[in-house]
């Protein structure tokens, strides 16, 4: 008899076997990008379309999406509705810069990503999950873990770019964070129609207010740790903040891009890396058979490593089971360029590449979590 356990199957967006309809088009944008791939993209290197916003080409071939992102990445630009989307919001902060800029503030901010200083990361981030798990100590009901891990997330960065010095109330600080990227940082239809700019959007109008607020929260922030760092340099906390201000100079950030970035650090690395975090706990909550190892491996290590630098390496399974839920849910659904000249594709043409129907490469795309990484 086999009593092996019936693999896990995680839920996916099931093939359209026809285009949506320019309204559905734009509700599923809104809701969940993913449902979009149609059965072409399952089967096809490449897919050209005419979109609600003009001409669009689905790259899902390796070697083409190689092309476009990195052997010919000088002739491909961000896409202009990403632009509009997040430029508002971060400006130039190195998610949004294009051009120089992107190169000066990526140069300056080179010594800032030090594995030196990126280690020193991890004890403050220790701290603060350990804090943070112990509300679960006597929990007897479910909880909301992904509402969780977007508070977990915001701790953690509120620590590793400001130590926890906020210029306002902490928790005022992170509601507005939600507003912001929940109004402003959404597709709005009119972005998809390519309508004008001068036409007003309605989700950066019920934004506008609290843009305004969470601007002058980081640029009170950073002139308060300016004032520290000129009054007690030698006791004032090395953290992001204070590592971009030291970049700051006439060949580095101007004051601008460094409220920019930490903007950008809050952005980037808030909303995505608490879906991942997310989805995984939720595949291994899904898979227990896949999560006893796991748990086994977590406290085999914990228990003779106290250095949480080190702990990535010595625990393949966990990696494989956080890498695995980025396959199965990438926190962002696609990326797009367009190309500034003609070249495998015409210049006023959106190149669109997703994580999501390039698995149809891999062995068993829909299951076999983590496993499934670990004995290939």
């Amino acid at each position: 008899m086999d009593t092996s356990p019936t693999p896990f199957v995680p839920p996916a967006p099931k093939p359209r076997t026809k285009p949506p309809s320019t309204l559905q088009m734009m509700r599923i944008v809104y809701r969940n990008p993913l449902e979009l791939w149609g059965e072409p993209s399952y089967n096809e290197s490449w897919i050209a379309v005419s979109g609600i916003g003009g001409p669009l080409v689905i790259a899902n071939d390796p070697g083409l999406i190689r092309h476009v992102l990195v052997d010919n990445a000088r002739n491909y630009k961000m896409a202009t509705v990403r632009q509009k989307i997040l430029r508002p919001i971060l400006r130039d902060g190195l998610l949004t810069a294009e051009g120089d800029v992107w190169k000066r503030s990526r140069k300056a901010m080179a010594p800032v990503f030090t594995p030196r200083n990126i280690f020193g990361f991890a004890q403050p981030m220790l701290k603060r999950t350990l804090d943070f798990v112990k509300r679960y100590e006597n929990a007897a009901e479910p909880v909301d873990i992904a509402r969780d891990m977007t508070t977990l997330t915001y701790e953690i960065l509120s620590e590793t770019l400001f130590s926890g010095e906020i210029a306002g109330e902490p928790g005022s600080f992170e509601r507005e964070i939600d507003h912001l990227f929940e109004t402003m940082g959404r597709v709005d239809p009119l972005d998809l129609l390519r309508a004008p700019d001068w036409l007003p959007r309605l989700t950066r109008l019920r934004g506008r207010k609290t843009m305004a607020y969470f601007r002058k929260i980081v640029a009170d922030t950073v002139s308060m740790r300016t004032e520290r760092l000129a009054r007690d340099p030698d006791n004032a906390p090395r953290d992001f903040l204070t590592l971009l201000l030291q970049a700051e100079g006439p060949d580095g950030l101007t004051r601008a891009e460094i409220e920019d970035n930490i903007i950008t650090f809050i952005g980037a690395g808030h909303e995505t890396t608490a879906r991942a975090l997310g989805w995984t706990l939720y595949c291994l909550a899904e898979a227990t058979w896949e999560r006893a190892p796991i748990e086994a491996e977590i406290d085999a290590v914990l228990a003779r490593e106290p250095d949480p630098t080190k702990w990535l390496e010595a625990m393949p399974l966990t990696r494989a089971a956080f890498d695995e839920a980025l396959r199965l849910y990438p926190p962002a659904p696609s990326i797009n360029r367009e190309p500034i000249e003609d070249d495998r594709f015409r210049f006023d043409t959106v190149a669109e590449t997703s994580p999501w129907p390039v698995q149809k490469l891999t062995t068993q795309p829909q299951g076999g979590l983590p496993m499934r990484v670990t004995r290939r």
